[in-house]
């Protein structure tokens, strides 16, 4: 476990040497970057191939979903991109938000007990945010690439936390793991993940896993969409494109994370724990 929270050394580049890391994974870390995601993008346009990992230690410039800004303390996250260029037909990529948000609830699922994951990949301790994805498509000379950014809050205090609904692992637990520990365990389980789906595109079995993780499905939600009223009922599934399904007492709506701007629990339904799904 990590020292007290006002003590945030730098990440051990002994402890995420090759022999750690999953084949083909290319490693940088810095000291500072605006955005990660936006690094990586610029060199995915340039042709860097497949694999890299750009960490910073400090973001000052971040984005998150709906162009939301994100920063972070120094050394208080652990914040990364990591550069793919998924052999799968364009219209499965939207599984990639899925799977990236399933493989931090598959690590953060052997520190804490309470964590759940928010359709699309918001991951949750105490129903509370600990982690942000992006995940954003780039053309290139030598293809589409996808840049995925993830943001892990692990040393926040809560005086240092964004918003109330945020939280991170030393808030939610009293301590959090190594970051070095973290960024390997995330590196094997998305690596895994990807692999797995380039295999099966239509993400079968991952598919299943994921509803059975994911705590949105089975509670009543209201949906905020963008140029329509509000989309309230149960979501009872997720569908073979990763949409989120809604069943509104007349019909099942289907819809995707880029057609949405929020889904929340609805007032008339209960948080379902993570006892539920084991």
């Amino acid at each position: 476990m990590s020292a007290p929270s006002e003590h945030r050394p730098p990440l051990d580049p002994g402890r995420l040497g090759p022999d750690r890391l999953p084949a083909g994974v290319r490693l940088e870390v810095v000291d500072a970057s605006p955005s990660t995601n936006a690094e990586v993008a610029r060199r995915a346009v340039a042709g860097e191939p497949a694999g890299l990992v750009l960490v910073t230690e400090h973001q000052t410039a971040g984005r998150g979903r709906l162009d939301r800004v994100w920063t972070t303390p120094p050394r208080a996250c652990l914040t990364f991109s990591v550069l793919l260029r998924p052999e799968v037909p364009m219209p499965r990529w939207p599984w990639l938000p899925l799977l990236t948000g399933y493989a931090v609830w598959e690590v953060l699922r052997e520190h804490t007990l309470t964590v759940g994951l928010k359709w699309p990949n918001d991951v949750l301790v105490a129903d509370r945010k600990v982690a942000g994805i992006l995940v954003e498509r780039h053309e290139t000379p030598v293809g589409p690439a996808a840049v995925v950014g993830i943001g892990l809050n692990v040393t926040l205090t809560e005086d240092e936390l964004p918003v109330p609904t945020a939280t991170s692992l030393l808030v939610a637990d009293g301590a959090a793991p190594p970051r070095e520990d973290l960024l390997v365990g995330l590196l094997d389980r998305l690596t895994a993940g990807v692999a797995a789906w380039e295999a099966d595109p239509a993400a079968d079995r991952q598919r299943a896993a994921y509803a059975r993780a994911c705590t949105t499905v089975g509670r009543r939600v209201r949906v905020e969409l963008p140029a329509s009223p509000p989309l309230v009922g149960r979501a009872v599934d997720i569908d073979p494109g990763g949409r989120l399904v809604v069943d509104d007492g007349e019909r099942l709506v289907p819809v995707g994370a880029g057609d949405v701007v929020h889904v929340r629990p609805d007032a008339r339904t209960s948080y379902r724990s993570d006892s539920e799904i084991r």
